[in-house]
């Protein structure tokens, strides 16, 4: 019996996860993660890293963040409270669908994961207040391979749902991009 449904998304690899709930009188159960199940979806590796985080107010946009090779990652990206548009977009050199996005609404309440293939960049904006990620990595963050895109850039025209109200220093400072990107060769 699968606990997960895996649809197929627009851009290849790219995967929407469905989590089955199991429920009765004390509550609720589903399975985050099961590497049997997953490898159907193109994770075939074991988690190398979980992080988690909590973004307190409405509207914040986070991102594009991804590891250059040999560090390229798989993300699997699971809302836990609250609820985000989740992005990511395709830096594949070699794909047909380079610089092309892809956005999902992740929430507590759909029990929606986005598996994201390596070669992409990934973020989101937040959607309600009080929102809190879990990340499944397939690679440890390494500092020297980071690397991200940014979340306003022209040339992805990216539909962010809601007007921004925060955005790190960081992720503001991000480069646009310019003829001279030519994305990750895997």
């Amino acid at each position: 019996m699968t606990r997960f449904e895996i649809q197929e998304l627009p851009l290849a690899g790219l995967k929407l996860i469905k989590r089955q709930q199991l429920g009765d009188a004390r509550g609720h159960f589903s399975r985050l993660f099961c590497s049997q199940e997953l490898a159907h979806a193109g994770w075939t590796v074991p988690i190398a890293q979980i992080n988690h985080s909590v973004t307190a107010k409405c509207g914040t946009v986070r991102g594009m963040h991804f590891q250059k090779p040999p560090h390229t990652e798989i993300k699997l990206v699971t809302c836990l409270r609250g609820s985000v548009w989740d992005v990511a977009v395709d830096v594949r050199a070699e794909s047909a669908t380079f610089l092309h996005w892809h956005a999902q609404c992740l929430t507590a309440e759909n029990l929606y994961s986005m598996l994201i293939p390596e070669g992409f960049a990934h973020g989101f904006q937040t959607l309600s207040d009080d929102c809190e990620l879990i990340y499944l990595h397939s690679k440890p963050y390494v500092t020297e391979a980071e690397s991200a895109l940014n979340a306003f850039d022209g040339l992805l025209c990216i539909d962010w749902p809601l007007s921004v109200t925060v955005r790190s220093e960081r992720d503001t400072a991000h480069p646009w991009l310019d003829d001279g990107f030519k994305g990750v060769i895997l």
